[in-house]
């Protein structure tokens, strides 16, 4: 076999060179990522410029590329905290954020890629002791829940502000009593309901009366008046009108003028 010319194997060298280079070089960035860029012969970690964006980055080889995942996340968090009296209270909430794109160089130099463990966590569990303090088992068990929610957000989102983190939502989703208690609780509001709900039988059952009251005497003063205002003329009258009345009906009838009660006449039809 031939020997190689001696040109020749430093061009295969330096195409060997050229791609292990280009390998270092190549970065590809996925959907829902940037990359924040370190020069170690540049000032370190790039804040004063956006950062690297999806897809194939070519940068040079003694650089290097700290990814960050940029879509919205979800940190699942169960805590234990004290209500205001003292109990241990369950705590299992949802919180959804992301790191400021524009300022990941900063949220990486200042903070570091654990920012997860570093600021939102200790925040949450803080805020969450905060705000559960405040209120009683039977606060946090019925009608608090979107109280807490909110003020354990609006604390979180107070403390990182300028930590280059993005808070989007707290969800609290689940309030844990100890049994004994939460058994307590439900035994007293079911006592209130069944309060509640024979407080409005005897106020339905109150105005139901009234109404019949009300009725009867409108029937007795509608009848009184009645009697008051019929007399023998009024009735003739009536009678003469209903006499008519009949008289253009197309059934078959006798009638006898003058006949009946106070001279009011008798009609005699086939029915």
């Amino acid at each position: 076999m031939d020997r190689l010319p001696k040109i020749g194997i430093p061009v295969i060298i330096g195409v060997i060179i050229v791609v292990i280079l280009l390998f270092k070089s190549a970065i590809t960035i996925d959907s829902g990522e940037a990359g924040v860029l370190y020069r170690p012969f540049g000032g370190g970690v790039v804040t004063d410029e956006p950062p690297l964006g999806e897809g194939f980055q070519i940068i040079a080889p003694w650089n290097k590329v700290y990814i960050y995942e940029v879509r919205r996340q979800e940190l699942k968090e169960i805590m234990n905290v004290l209500s205001s009296n003292g109990l241990d209270i369950k705590l299992e909430a949802s919180v959804w954020y992301k790191p400021e794109a524009a300022n990941l160089g900063k949220l990486h130099q200042e903070i570091g890629e654990d920012y997860l463990s570093r600021i939102l966590l200790p925040t949450i569990r803080s805020a969450a002791r905060s705000v559960v303090g405040r209120y009683t088992p039977e606060q946090l068990y019925s009608s608090k829940r979107d109280a807490i929610q909110a003020e354990i957000f609006d604390e979180t989102r107070k403390i990182i502000k300028d930590q280059y983190i993005e808070l989007d939502e707290v969800l609290v989703r689940d309030v844990t009593l100890p049994a004994t208690i939460k058994e307590a609780i439900e035994r007293k509001l079911k006592q209130e309901q069944e309060s509640l709900e024979y407080e409005f039988r005897l106020i339905s059952a109150q105005k139901e009366a009234e109404r019949q009251v009300i009725e009867a005497q409108g029937k007795s003063d509608a009848n009184r008046i009645l009697s008051q205002s019929l007399n023998d003329q009024i009735l003739k009258d009536k009678g003469i009108e209903a006499t008519l009345q009949l008289a253009k009906s197309n059934n078959s009838k006798i009638i006898v003028v003058g006949s009946g009660d106070s001279g009011l006449p008798i009609i005699l039809g086939n029915n």
